[in-house]
């Protein structure tokens, strides 16, 4: 029989998200695995879905995407972080913040380019460089503080580094950069031609007063940046998968090249609505103080718990230490945890390459209150 080849990612398997949740799925576990809400997003969002597919808007979008959704975009980005982008030659709009940034690294990273990473990262990043030819230079942020030495980042710069990937707030951690990081980041890139790829899905979702710092608010990073955002994580419909990509018209124009042999265009009654629906900017305005409140939520909750509460800056996730509990591998602990106590979580160690492990596991808490209230009363068992 003739042995046919592998694909190029043959040594990838089936995300950590997927896994907790058919283990959740297959134990009926409260699952605080993967990262989306169990609530309903807002019938008027609904409400203009449904309008804008009566209408008879169901045809291809253009390339860039429809342009009431641009406009809002742009919009949204001045208002928030006082960057202008043009609607039609800056804004992308893409399958989802994955698609974007798979597009991104797609289109200027090739063989034998390095790629800067952060981990603990985002499961993509990786495998996509790897994908395109890429070399992936990798700085471990460590249990609790998951800060950044820009000293031991600059080491692992050189003549080969193509992109830096940031992810901010930075999910699992629930961390966000801070002004001298970004002050960090200009100078390590001043005078090279070093492109930033920055992930900003959550950018919306940031606590206790603290600013979300975007890369378009520096000039000096706003014209060498791919900025990537998501309406899945603003609206709570991430099975939509729409997001986009800012960026200034020269890269925007070379990204778009690979964009439509990706997935050419997304959604068309689906950009519409969302266009409908920012007009009102109290729409989102106001999502971190409802996410801050699930987040006190489950934080009271487990206060009493053995578990150990790290600092959540932003994003809706939460990660805990076990070492007071169980000496096992996070893995294993959050495994047993989905078992045993029908709750399923993240294991730390799937977001290193090395697997470091810190006995440290991830909850999401964007859920219904009833939802937190029975993961609370089962890891108060513990």
């Amino acid at each position: 029989m003739i042995q046919l080849p592998l694909s190029k990612l043959s040594n990838v398997g089936t995300t950590i998200f997927s896994q907790m949740t058919q283990l959740a799925n297959e134990y009926e576990a409260i699952n605080l695995s993967q990262g989306f809400p169990d609530f309903l997003p807002d019938t008027e969002l609904l409400d203009h879905v449904n309008h804008f597919i009566q209408k008879g808007f169901n045809q291809y979008a253009p390339l860039g995407g429809m342009m009431p959704l641009k406009e809002e975009i742009a919009r949204k980005i001045e208002n928030s972080h006082k960057a202008v982008y043009h609607p039609d030659s800056e804004i992308t709009v893409t399958a989802g913040g994955t698609q974007a940034i798979f597009t991104a690294i797609a289109t200027f990273v090739k063989k034998e380019d390095e790629v800067i990473i952060f981990e603990p990262a985002y499961d993509c990043y990786e495998p996509t460089v790897e994908l395109f030819g890429g070399i992936v230079k990798r700085f471990e942020m460590k249990a609790p503080d998951y800060e950044i030495d820009w000293a031991t980042v600059k080491d692992l710069v050189s003549e080969k580094t193509k992109m830096i990937i940031l992810n901010n707030p930075n999910n699992p951690s629930g961390k966000i950069l801070k002004e001298n990081d970004l002050q960090e980041l200009i100078k390590l890139v001043k005078d090279t031609s070093i492109l930033i790829l920055s992930d900003e899905v959550y950018e919306n979702i940031v606590f206790d007063g603290k600013q979300h710092l975007s890369i378009c608010q520096y000039p000096e990073l706003k014209e060498r940046s791919l900025l990537v955002a998501s309406f899945g994580k603003l609206f709570h419909v991430t099975g939509w998968k729409i997001g986009y990509c800012a960026a200034p018209k020269n890269l925007t124009d070379e990204f778009r090249k690979v964009h439509q042999f990706n997935v050419f265009c997304v959604n068309t009654p689906i950009q519409l609505a969302l266009a409908e629906y920012m007009k009102n900017d109290e729409h989102y305005l106001h999502l971190n103080t409802f996410f801050q409140e699930k987040r006190n939520f489950l934080r009271k909750g487990l206060a009493g718990t053995s578990f150990g509460l790290l600092d959540c800056e932003g994003t809706y996730f939460q990660a805990l230490t076990y070492d007071k509990i169980s000496d096992k591998s996070d893995f294993d602990f959050a495994s047993e945890l989905t078992i045993n106590h029908k709750v399923a979580s993240v294991p730390f160690s799937s977001f290193y390459k090395n697997k470091r492990n810190d006995h440290v596991i991830r909850l999401c808490f964007a859920k219904k209150q009833e939802t937190l209230e029975r993961a609370i009363e089962n890891l108060s068992r513990l």
